[in-house]
């Protein structure tokens, strides 16, 4: 008698195939997967012998047939060729073993390591959010290594805030600084759209070898596809939230939502939906809360603490993607172009950002030696014009006079180099540049 179990075996599984009908720049039409695909399904699409397989997801239905955004460029794709369903594609199994290392946005080794060794437990690349209502709450305070943050926008363990900067103020280090610094079990990274000269000075020179062995970075450059770019971003959040439901404490830098949101503009455009707000669909706006949400407390032990820079175009704090995303986040940091020019970084506008756990973050003196510090600093501003032109008066406003003499020190506090050690008692460095306590 064969042996039946060993001849099925060597049966190859069942397979849902299509066929492409129709080809556009950044979009493919597939026939046959009526029915049996799914929004959010992967694939496979054969190109024969002239080139690998190309993957692609499924986007959209368009009457009898399937619209398809690729992962990669649709050359050599031909008319008929064979799609093949891959669920598989639509999970991935991170694990504390990933830490250490590079991938690519299919989750796949970019430093010259093997693949890496997949956990126990599938995740959904495209999951949902804990239930708010079984979240815990946000966490104690956690020393992000930067004074003016720690300082002036507290961040407690499992909050999530915004970045908001033009180009070339000083986005990337402030994260590398946060990542050198910052009191957390490990770190996910998320370089979305960066270019590629940038990816390789961050993960070389800006980020130490200890935060390196501490992170796992994922990099999708501004020259990958659309899809690749979008899908990078889920994969980071998807691996937080696998370590801090490992019962860690995860920061999470996300660099940039600003790309992020431009890639899904790419993606639904193809996908046939038409332009809204500035040229953005209304899905955009619809899937940023769906990743930013990811973020948070779990319903355990273990938070995924977010940081997410938003680049904002000429420097305009008010355009939809920053006033969506700072609608969404626990506050936002605000990087004035200034600031950077006068030579004080990080270039933080501390009157400008705001952290809304701050009540609650502070302990009584702590308040009361930030609240004076913002007072000073906001006396300052508003007469900075007149002190300037050399029209204010001594003896006019106490405020003043006393910004006047404290503003050097406080200006030396915020300045800090990259490279400095980590300052575990910032409070008490802004009590001797206020004169307090002798």
């Amino acid at each position: 008698m064969p042996d039946f179990a060993a001849a099925l075996s060597t049966l190859q599984p069942w397979q849902i195939s299509g066929r492409i009908v129709a080809a556009r720049a950044s979009s493919l039409r597939c026939a046959g997967l009526g029915g049996l695909a799914a929004v959010g399904d992967t694939c496979r699409i054969d190109r024969g012998r002239q080139a690998p397989e190309l993957l692609a997801e499924v986007a959209a239905f368009q009457g009898d047939s399937t619209v398809l955004l690729p992962y990669g460029e649709p050359q050599n794709v031909a008319l008929g060729a064979t799609v093949t369903l891959t669920p598989s594609l639509a999970v991935v199994r991170p694990t504390m073993a990933w830490l250490g290392r590079v991938l690519d946005a299919m989750a796949q080794p970019l430093d010259d390591g093997p693949p890496p060794t997949p956990g126990p437990v599938p995740r959904p690349l495209f999951g949902h959010p804990p239930a708010a209502t079984k979240r815990q709450s946000l966490g104690e305070r956690m020393l992000l290594g930067v004074r003016a943050l720690d300082l002036f926008v507290p961040c407690k363990r499992g909050q999530r805030l915004g970045i908001f900067a033009g180009s070339g103020v000083g986005k990337s280090t402030l994260l590398s600084m946060i990542a050198s610094h910052c009191t957390a079990d490990c770190l996910v990274i998320g370089l979305i759209g960066e270019r590629g000269r940038e990816v390789n000075e961050f993960l070389r020179e800006t980020l130490d070898e200890e935060a390196r062995q501490r992170a796992v970075v994922v990099v999708a450059t501004s020259d990958q596809p659309a899809m690749l770019r979008r899908r990078a971003a889920w994969l980071t959040l998807t691996i937080a939230e696998a370590l801090r439901d490992e019962g860690k404490s995860v920061v999470c830098l996300v660099d940039s939502l600003t790309r992020f949101a431009t890639a899904l503009r790419e993606v639904y455009l193809a996908a046939g939906e038409p332009p809204a707000t500035r040229g953005y669909p209304p899905s955009v706006f619809a899937e940023l809360p769906h990743l930013l949400e990811r973020a948070g407390p779990g319903t355990a032990a273990g938070e995924i603490t977010g940081l997410f820079t938003v680049l904002t175009e000429g420097d305009d704090t008010e355009e939809p993607v920053a006033d969506q995303v700072r609608s969404i986040l626990d506050g936002h940091v605000v990087l004035d172009r200034r600031i950077a020019e006068a030579g004080r970084y990080p270039a933080i506008d501390v009157l400008r950002s705001l952290s809304r756990t701050a009540g609650d973050a502070y302990g009584p003196d702590e308040l009361a030696l930030t609240r004076h510090a913002r007072q000073l600093l906001q006396a300052h501003s508003e007469s900075a014009d007149l002190i300037r032109l050399g029209a204010y008066a001594q003896g006019a406003d106490p405020l003043v006079d006393e910004a006047l003499v404290r503003l050097p020190a406080l200006e030396a506090l915020l300045n800090q180099a990259p490279h400095d050690a980590l300052d575990t008692a910032p409070f008490a460095a802004l009590a001797r540049a206020l004169g307090v306590g002798g």
